[in-house]
């Protein structure tokens, strides 16, 4: 059974620096491809402008999403059928593609302000609402990089400031340069090591969180634990994903969807309205390539969980019993975990 969409996204503030945001954000990577096949522009375009129908206004992007920035293009494109001003847009610079399935972290002066401006150019507009740097890259004073996106704050460029995957440390010597507004970490109920470190820094300092994948990069949505995984999709490489680590993954869906059918909702609406239930200050931005499932994400937010209920999910969702690894291989060496910067002189 699933709870009906019954109403419009409110509308709440994101971090104490000024920028509001909808409740619900929208994740748009997957519509150029992460865990499916790509959608056309047309049709990517189209889920943009329901969700913007339905009150969501907060699409977050990056340099990174899809071939050749595909999903920046696609952005851009949905934007001019929609009111700019209406619209809070984030997108990311300091991952760059390599050959094959891999990556460098970059974020010196120069690299911060090419990648905004091409972003810009992309997207077709004159500023950036939430800028983030999507990684931190180690071999760079976090001073630097900040001095940067300062620079372009005060240029109209961008108009807040955004880290994903920072330390503790990186973060406080950031947010001493220019205030952060929002920090983007992975958060769901089978993800939740940040509850000890990085949410209270962010509660002390002011700074919203933007939870991505809420839904366990879909699993609580039933890929893989339901729906067998579409052969494109990268998902087959997530440790998460991947053999016997996915054969007991499958017990901890199948205690949710117990839980599920108590609260006459589905495991992906539970899984979500878990994470709204953390905070005011914790904003999710599931991805989706389809209406319905849309629809269903906007209907976790008339789930109303007591803190008995939220203590189930927790102990049916053991962190200890979740198998492998939160973070792709390749990506492993970047979580906050070791993302400290040198000190600057």
């Amino acid at each position: 059974m699933e709870k009906e969409t019954q109403v419009q996204v409110p509308r709440v503030k994101l971090g104490t620096q000024g920028l509001e945001v909808s409740k619900l954000g929208f994740g748009c990577g997957a519509l150029s491809g992460m865990y499916n096949a790509p959608l056309s522009h047309e049709e990517g375009c189209f889920v943009l402008k329901e969700a913007f129908s339905k009150g969501i206004t907060f699409f977050d992007t990056s340099d990174l999403y899809g071939e050749l920035y595909d999903n920046e293009i696609m952005v851009g494109k949905a934007l001019k059928q929609l009111p700019r001003d209406k619209v809070q847009l984030a997108t990311k610079f300091g991952i760059r593609r390599l050959e094959g399935f891999n990556f460098e972290v970059k974020g010196t002066r120069e690299y911060v302000r090419k990648c905004c401006e091409a972003s810009l150019n992309r997207l077709g507009v004159d500023y950036i609402d939430l800028y983030y740097q999507h990684r931190v890259d180690t071999s760079v004073t976090i001073e630097e990089t900040m001095g940067e996106l300062k620079k372009l704050v005060e240029e109209g460029k961008i108009k807040y400031i955004g880290l994903s995957e920072p330390s503790v440390d990186t973060l406080r010597r950031a947010h001493a340069v220019h205030p952060i507004s929002a920090l983007e970490m992975e958060y769901s109920l089978w993800s939740r090591e940040i509850e000890d470190d990085i949410i209270p820094v962010c509660r002390e300092l002011g700074i919203g969180i933007v939870a991505y994948s809420p839904l366990g990069r879909g699993f609580f949505g039933g890929k893989a634990s339901v729906e067998s995984l579409p052969s494109e999709s990268i998902l087959k490489m997530h440790p998460r994903f991947s053999g016997d680590n996915l054969e007991k993954n499958k017990l901890v869906y199948a205690r949710l969807e117990n839980l599920a059918k108590k609260h006459k909702c589905t495991p992906a609406q539970l899984a979500l309205a878990w994470v709204f239930h953390q905070g005011e200050d914790i904003i999710p931005i599931p991805a989706t390539t389809k209406i319905k499932n849309l629809e269903s994400n906007i209907g976790s937010l008339t789930l109303k969980l007591r803190k008995d209920d939220l203590k189930e999910m927790c102990d049916a969702v053991p962190i200890e019993e979740v198998n492998g690894e939160r973070e792709y291989d390749v990506f492993a060496e970047y979580s906050y975990k070791f993302a400290n910067t040198p000190k600057s002189d």
